[in-house]
């Protein structure tokens, strides 16, 4: 209850405040930012995926503005050499306000990163947007893209048929838990049941030839990962495992060490007041998390 009403209560606070939950989680306002923390990752053996921050855009020249932000980071990725790629926000980008023009914006992007070699992900976002999200994907498949992957939800009860509808790719997935507050008609509410999703949808991919993010800070996903990629003797180019930016940093230290392969997801940007805030409205269980962390309880 106390996690509910102080995200409630974030957006009135002044900036100054929520930024004191924000800084450990987002790079910081600039591009400049996310190459920094990049190659810091990159100094540890770690990777990155770097995200213009800003969501749900409602005009076109919104939209427009934030894919020309994307191609800048495209450009930083490939002049620094980072070990990264690029993640889209579909409606960042229009898909929200009609999807041939959305479609043609996420087209310009991963064309671009593939005539530099790099990779693009579809960020999932809620479920309003999975259907388009997904044809996107299709689209940009059969069109000769696959430089391009995109994101599963383990609470949507449709992911063990996205998986099914999609094996033929064998597609680049992020699998993560979600986010976004679903109704529990599509959505599984209880802990358990998420994570017994996740275990089935781990498992399913692997067993369809998928490369799979593994994209928790849930140790008990984390070690079940563990032992299922050592019973199937997979190579360190066969999966990787994600996290946040600023979460269970020593256990993200201790994967790398062990030689898994890890991305870290570097957000930046202007918007980084509304993108925590909602986050944290989204997700009230994070406010108790990030407290952990500016205590240093959370390892």
């Amino acid at each position: 209850m106390l996690n509910q009403i102080i995200a409630k209560l974030l957006p009135f606070f002044p900036k100054s405040i929520v930024y004191v939950f924000a800084k450990k989680y987002i790079s910081g306002p600039k591009l400049e930012d996310a190459v920094r923390v990049t190659k810091e990752l990159m100094s540890i053996k770690g990777c990155s995926t770097i995200d213009v921050l800003g969501e749900f855009v409602t005009t076109r020249e919104a939209a427009n503005h934030e894919t020309e932000m994307c191609l800048k980071v495209v450009d930083a990725i490939d002049e620094n050499k980072l070990d990264s790629y690029l993640s889209i926000k579909p409606t960042s980008v229009g898909l929200g306000i009609d999807y041939e023009f959305g479609y043609n914006n996420i087209k310009k992007l991963v064309s671009y990163c593939q005539s530099k070699g790099i990779r693009a992900r579809l960020d999932m976002e809620n479920s309003p947007y999975t259907d388009a999200t997904l044809k996107t994907y299709r689209q940009l498949r059969e069109e000769g893209f696959d430089n391009v992957g995109w994101v599963l939800q383990a609470y949507m009860k449709r992911s063990v048929q996205d998986v099914l509808d999609h094996i033929q790719y064998k597609p680049n997935v992020r699998l993560c838990k979600g986010i976004y507050n679903e109704s529990p008609e599509i959505a599984y509410k209880d802990r358990e049941e998420i994570r017994n999703n996740y275990k089935q949808l781990l498992r399913l991919m692997l067993d369809n030839q998928y490369y799979v993010a593994i994209a928790t800070h849930d140790e008990p996903l984390i070690q079940d990962a563990l032992i299922e990629l050592k019973r199937r003797n997979l190579s360190q180019n066969e999966y990787e495992f994600q996290m946040l930016l600023g979460v269970r940093e020593e256990r993200r230290n201790q994967l790398l060490k062990e030689g898994h392969r890890l991305r870290v997801y570097v957000p930046f940007g202007e918007d980084w007041f509304g993108y925590s805030t909602r986050r944290l409205k989204e997700n009230p269980q994070m406010v108790n998390h990030i407290i952990k962390s500016i205590l240093g309880l959370n390892k």
